[in-house]
């Protein structure tokens, strides 16, 4: 049978404020993207999160971003090697902490929002998140696109490399994802996110944008947490992923 891992970004809140419904989404994911504080998440609520996710299972993953609280992450920066790679330590360390007071550990890392995007192309960003994956850890998986220069640095740097596709997001021609300022960038139709879920987990292709079918081979599926009616939504994939003979399991 095939197998998918489905993962969701989990704990991005601040203080009062809440954006994920973390506990809902914790019963329909494998995999928790737990947001480390830079963009979004504070010791409270990281706490909050592992604890929840250590008693249904599910394996909490360090999602770590740039220092952006204001701009959730989502803006592009140009932080030097030295302290990207120190601040991507310093995430997955902070996060260690209340992983391991839950039980559990840190099982992968992923990058967020404009960190994630810029590590596709561009050498000197993407090596210095993997020497603050290696500050942490010498074993821990990095998730992240496919072809991207991420996952061949993590590669090269004898790290396990876990490929990710998106159900909610619109791709180009070459496999990367519409940047979130175009139109149509984000897939909004519930039914046309699930449909997407269960070919990409089937076939490992995509309709892009263009209308062009890529190949977008992945070993986990991610549903955005932030979108309206996650919850809901993350439920409709896993429920027609089963129907669909698809197996759901975490990769770690």
């Amino acid at each position: 049978m095939t197998s998918i891992d489905l993962n969701a970004d989990l704990g991005e809140g601040f203080g009062r404020w809440r954006l994920t419904d973390d506990e809902r989404l914790l019963s329909a994911v494998t995999s928790a993207n737990v947001a480390c504080g830079f963009h979004a998440g504070d010791a409270v609520t990281m706490r909050r999160v592992c604890d929840l996710a250590a008693e249904r299972g599910v394996t909490i993953g360090a999602q770590v971003s740039y220092r952006d609280l204001a701009g959730f992450g989502r803006r592009a920066m140009d932080v030097p090697f030295e302290e990207l790679a120190a601040e991507v330590a310093y995430q997955i360390g902070a996060l260690e902490v209340f992983a391991r007071a839950a039980g559990a550990r840190v099982a992968y890392v992923k990058p967020h929002g404009a960190l994630y995007n810029r590590a596709v192309h561009d050498e000197e960003q993407a090596a210095a998140v993997i020497d603050g994956v290696l500050l942490a850890s010498a074993s821990l998986p990095v998730l992240g696109l496919p072809g991207s220069r991420l996952l061949a640095l993590a590669a090269e740097a004898g790290l396990p490399t876990v490929t990710e596709a998106f159900a909610d997001r619109a791709y180009t021609d070459e496999g990367t994802l519409v940047p979130r300022g175009r139109e149509g960038a984000v897939v909004s139709d519930p039914e046309a996110v699930v449909q997407r879920s269960v070919e990409l987990a089937r076939s490992g292709e995509v309709t892009a944008h263009s209308g062009a079918r890529i190949a977008v081979r992945a070993r986990s599926l991610c549903l955005h947490g932030d979108t309206p009616g996650a919850v809901e939504l993350a439920h409709r994939v896993r429920t027609r992923l089963a129907e669909a003979g698809v197996t759901v399991a975490a990769f770690a």
